[in-house]
């Protein structure tokens, strides 16, 4: 089985040689959990793929909610993209250090309207594992026009899972660890419930990339791991996790299979989960 989509995935070798065209712009998307104690900006300012600038989730954001890293309006986005130098006619590689944060960013670019964006597939680790060049100079971008079209078959807000609920129309496929699913593992964000979703499927997002080296599984090996967990590959998905990152990376992976009747539903956890009147259910 081929990758359905294989334009949206591209190797190391592949961006090696194109790292310096001029219609190509690289992004560094990496994101790390609260828990980590990492500062994804300050690992970008350390050392980065040359010419990459950096998307911070956190800031191209909703900041009108206490929600973490909500898509933020057209308008914003289309403002600091444009900054950052990536626009109408870029061909826009992300990539990420630790395997959380790159699909998240290729699906903000999607639901903005922006179609030529793919993953760098096994992202920096696989890039600094073959000794390829990186830099530690801060990028000088000159600013692009973005059109920013809001598409939002992409995307699933509470009210629109919680009406799910009764009509089963969409399958919900969550992508945290098996034990947050269950609810026997404590959630990494203070305040929050444990448990999934009732009727939801579990897939935890590192079950569709190698271990070895963080590249996606083959497309026949991610259809069967989605078959595996409960998943009917004709109908369609919504994709949930922690806070809507993961859930991006189930998003990307489906799609490289050529299911793209997938949406993401971007307060995941971190609003189904607190107090409130959204069921839950633990196993």
């Amino acid at each position: 089985m081929n990758n359905a989509n294989p334009d949206s995935l591209v190797s190391t070798s592949w961006l090696a040689d194109h790292v310096a065209a001029p219609d190509i712009r690289i992004v560094d998307g990496t994101f790390y959990l609260p828990t980590e104690g990492k500062s994804a900006r300050a690992e970008y300012q350390k050392q980065h793929i040359l010419g990459a600038v950096f998307f911070d989730i956190d800031e191209i954001a909703d900041s009108d909610t206490d929600l973490p890293h909500m898509l933020p309006s057209p308008e914003k986005f289309s403002s600091r993209v444009r900054r950052l130098g990536l626009g109408d006619g870029n061909r826009i590689v992300v990539y990420d250090a630790n395997g959380m944060g790159a699909a998240r960013v290729w699906w903000t670019f999607r639901v903005f309207g922006h179609r030529d964006v793919a993953v760098l597939d096994g992202g920096m680790r696989k890039w600094l594992a073959e000794g390829r060049p990186i830099e530690d100079l801060p990028p000088m971008p000159r600013e692009r026009h973005f059109t920013a079209q809001f598409n939002n078959l992409l995307v699933r807000n509470k009210g629109q899972v919680r009406a799910n609920l009764g009509t089963s129309r969409e399958q919900v496929l969550d992508a945290r660890s098996r034990g947050r699913f269950a609810g026997t593992e404590p959630e990494p964000r203070a305040g929050l419930r444990s448990g999934h979703i009732p009727g939801s499927c579990n897939l935890p997002a590192g079950m569709v990339m190698d271990p070895a080296d963080g590249t996606f599984l083959p497309p026949d090996i991610l259809k069967k791991r989605f078959e595996e967990a409960g998943i009917d590959l004709d109908r369609p998905v919504i994709t949930s996790c922690g806070s809507g990152v993961t859930a991006a990376t189930l998003a990307f992976a489906l799609h490289l299979i050529g299911h793209d009747d997938v949406a993401v539903y971007d307060g995941s956890w971190s609003e189904w989960g607190r107090a409130g009147d959204t069921p839950v259910e633990t196993t």
